[in-house]
């Protein structure tokens, strides 16, 4: 695919919290041979779930799209302050991963839109498990604001693949973005093909 942020092809994964996006980024940034990955929850904060579109276009996208090293300051949850900055090259290929990746303001710069298909309340559940009780109320205010978040600005719609984690591996589909129908398969590790 030709690059679609200066020399960058900037690749969104999108999904509700705990659908696996991590997870998923990861394993394709190792498939791509090490490409870095940018975790929104770096960028978020406390105070703005979703009102740090500035903040990224301004450290990291215009950057990028000069083919320069962009730095960035990631967000600390724990300590609720932002920490040192990162460099995140410009690469070939850079993931863009977590909730609101394929928001409209972001969409022009991407080269693919990755929806992690899993309903929100089973992801909600398993992020709920991942994170235990402790985070209950932080939850609470995560779940309203995300429903807002994709009520006012989805990106499932504009997806052009929709990825399942499957029993082993993931099923890649196309997404609605994309008129054909056809889908295709992807898998990780050496095992047989993923069956969902």
């Amino acid at each position: 695919m030709p690059p679609s942020l200066g020399p960058v092809r900037l690749v969104g994964v999108d999904g509700h919290a705990g659908s696996g996006k991590t997870t998923f980024a990861e394993l394709l940034a190792g498939e791509l041979g090490g490409a870095p990955v940018l975790h929104l929850d770096d960028i978020a904060t406390h105070e703005e779930f979703f009102a740090w579109t500035g903040r990224l276009l301004e450290q990291v996208v215009t950057p990028l799209g000069r083919g320069e090293t962009a730095h960035y300051t990631p967000y600390d949850w724990t300590a609720r302050a932002f920490g040192p900055v990162r460099a995140l090259p410009a690469a070939p290929v850079v993931l863009l991963e977590g909730v609101g990746a394929g928001r409209r303001a972001l969409r022009p710069h991407l080269a693919r839109l990755l929806w992690m298909e899993l309903p929100r309340e089973e992801a909600w559940s398993r992020g709920r498990r991942r994170d235990g009780e402790a985070q209950d109320a932080f939850w609470g205010e995560w779940v309203s604001a995300e429903r807002r978040h994709f009520l006012e600005d989805p990106s499932r719609p504009f997806a052009d693949l929709l990825v399942r984690q499957c029993s082993e591996g993931y099923e890649v589909l196309s997404g609605p973005a994309v008129t054909s129908s056809s889908g295709r398969k992807m898998t990780h590790g050496d095992g047989p093909s993923a069956v969902c």
